[in-house]
């Protein structure tokens, strides 16, 4: 089913060269054949990872709306209208497919179901708050600050429709690493600001 879903987005991509559909949200989703919470979380964290100014900021507030779906038990989600209605260009739409499916062909070459305990449906309280506090992380304003976040959503994601509990632990871990970059950045721009204070005489 993993392969044939990542099959399916390369030919919606289309051959290199041709021209292809920009595509909003909404038919992203449709093309992934699904709207459970794992496959829009893994949608939304993809693109919240892209050099794009504000993508950070725009589709962190979809994650919130699904963390908090997620803490009420829904495993079907609804996009919100105005989000699932932004269109990408030619170019990122193509380049969203084709990051799907490598996902996807990767996943399905690594992952398989084990550590199920992480799993459970009783953790998913715990980790809708940890979809919450990646999703503040991906806001802030930090340069790169949206990779280790959203690198950590993707793995859940995939973890959750795999059941692998591995992957799941892999989430919390990059997310953790998250951060602590968060922290270190904090800390070193107050660092700064207290020497420039200082340099300034105030």
């Amino acid at each position: 089913m993993i392969k044939a879903r990542a099959q399916h987005l390369r030919r919606a991509a289309g051959e290199p060269g041709a021209a292809c559909e920009r595509l909003s949200l909404n038919a992203l989703l449709r093309l992934n054949g699904e709207g459970s919470g794992p496959v829009l979380m893994l949608l939304l964290a993809l693109l919240s990872s892209l050099p794009v100014a504000g993508a950070g900021g725009l589709f962190s507030l979809g994650l919130l709306a699904l963390a908090w779906a997620w803490l009420r038990g829904r495993e079907t989600v609804t996009m919100p209208q105005r989000l699932g209605d932004i269109t990408l260009n030619e170019t990122w739409s193509r380049r969203c497919l084709h990051g799907l499916a490598w996902i996807y062909e990767q996943a399905e070459r690594w992952l398989r179901p084990r550590w199920q305990a992480c799993c459970h449906t009783r953790t998913r309280v715990w980790w809708g708050l940890w979809i919450a506090v990646m999703a503040v992380v991906i806001f802030l304003p930090l340069p790169l600050g949206n990779v280790l976040p959203s690198l950590s959503l993707i793995l859940l994601s995939l973890g959750w429709m795999f059941r692998d509990g591995l992957a799941m632990l892999l989430s919390a871990a990059t997310g953790v690493g998250a951060l602590g970059y968060v922290v270190s950045f904090g800390h070193l721009a107050f660092a700064t600001w207290q020497h420039v204070g200082a340099w300034l005489g105030l």
